[in-house]
């Protein structure tokens, strides 16, 4: 009787055992642990493959669902599908998630990098799903990260506190805050020689400062706020900023003396590409004052002119379109062919025989838009936003708007 209890009580040990070993045993190999998989999952995000990044987050929570820095990383990526959602309910679903997520993370974290690694992530987070006062939380998450003391050389992934003040920069660039911003990059930038984020961090403070100079002086609206942070301007943005901030329907309406001719102009039509944009306004007000380089194009499939808004404006169309905007305001026609029939160009990718060839020497030597360092003007790249603003601030300048 004795040894038959005695070896039901073994039995029972032995399967309560069994029960606490489970966890540790599901990940056996040297390269199926918890840490590897959230730096695969981490470096998965830097490349946008979300999918492939929970993978492994879930992967990480498979071999230790107690792991807190997997879970701040699946707040992350749950974010980011956020921003790819364009149905409201779809994106509240994963906004929902990437807090509940973020939350876990805040709860399970038992060391200063596990609180880093989820306040790192809180900046990540908020910046990316904007929720009210998103930008207030994510400066707070910024302070909790960088009063953690953590140990440098075991954060895997972020290597560094600066890597707080890199996505904190990144931060205010979302919020718009350019000089805050670039005061972040700078900091990340001085923070160590060598680190991670250095590269991410230095082209961030170029494009961040490229911003910061074009507004200089000027007062630019919500419209020319995000226009700026963009790597390209549509031709339907560049409508918006000629407009919008530029004012040009008021400038333009200046140089007619008859009110009633204004009050009967109008565009020729309305195209059929436009109906729902956001800025068709701003496209008719265009159409309507014939801005050179900015007509409507005929389109082969369907037949019909058509604005197409979306297309990203070239470094020569936006010449072209700014010598347009600064005869009507000049109301010097000779502009036009100032510079036809030179043999030679400043510019080595641009011939004087290029139908921009005019438009880009009327820019430059005015000084309303810049080659490049290596000497050419670049005509055939999409020029960016902050170069948008910097040019028709330029040219403000140059025939003294205010």
């Amino acid at each position: 009787m004795k040894k038959r209890t005695w070896l039901l009580g073994l039995l029972a040990l032995l399967t309560l055992c069994a029960g606490c070993a489970t966890p540790a045993t599901r990940c056996t190999t040297p390269a199926d642990n918890p840490r590897h998989h959230y730096l695969r999952g981490m470096e998965a995000l830097e490349s946008s493959k979300v999918d492939e990044a929970m993978a492994k987050f879930d992967r990480a929570l498979y071999c230790d669902e107690q792991f807190s820095a997997a879970w701040s990383g699946r707040a992350i990526a749950h974010a980011a599908k956020a921003t790819t959602q364009n149905d409201a309910g779809f994106r509240g679903i994963e906004v929902e998630r990437a807090l509940g997520n973020m939350e876990k993370g805040r709860n399970l974290a038992e060391t200063g990098n596990d609180h880093f690694e989820n306040q790192v992530a809180g900046i990540r987070v908020n910046s990316k799903i904007k929720a009210a006062k998103w930008l207030e939380q994510a400066e707070d998450a910024y302070r909790e990260a960088m009063n953690r003391k953590v140990e440098e050389k075991l954060l895997d992934y972020y290597q560094g506190k600066e890597a707080a003040t890199y996505f904190m920069g990144l931060a205010y660039l979302n919020g718009y805050e350019f000089r805050k911003a670039e005061d972040k990059f700078r900091d990340t930038l001085a923070a160590r020689k060598d680190g991670k984020w250095n590269e991410p961090a230095d082209r961030a403070w170029k494009k961040t400062s490229r911003i910061v100079r074009a507004m200089g002086g000027i007062t630019v609206g919500d419209v020319g706020k995000k226009i700026a942070v963009q790597e390209s301007v549509s031709r339907g943005d560049l409508a918006a900023l000629l407009i919008d901030e530029m004012k040009l329907e008021k400038l333009f309406a200046g140089r007619i003396p008859v009110k009633s001719q204004i009050d009967r102009m109008q565009a020729e039509f309305t195209p059929a590409d436009i109906m729902t944009h956001p800025f068709k306004s701003e496209i008719l007000t265009i159409m309507k004052w014939k801005v050179r380089g900015l007509e409507p194009k005929a389109d082969e499939t369907t037949r019909a002119y058509l604005f197409k808004a979306n297309d990203p404006v070239t470094r020569g169309e936006m010449a072209f379109i700014l010598e347009d905007v600064l005869i009507k305001l000049t109301g010097n026609e000779a502009l036009a062919t100032a510079f036809f029939g030179q043999d030679r160009s400043p510019f080595p990718d641009i011939k004087p025989t290029s139908p921009f060839y005019n438009a880009v020497l009327n820019m430059t030597t005015r000084g309303i838009m810049e080659g490049d360092l290596s000497g050419e003007f670049r005509v055939n790249d999409p020029i960016d936003g902050a170069e948008a603003i910097l040019a028709l601030r330029m040219l403000q300048q140059r025939i003294n708007i205010r």
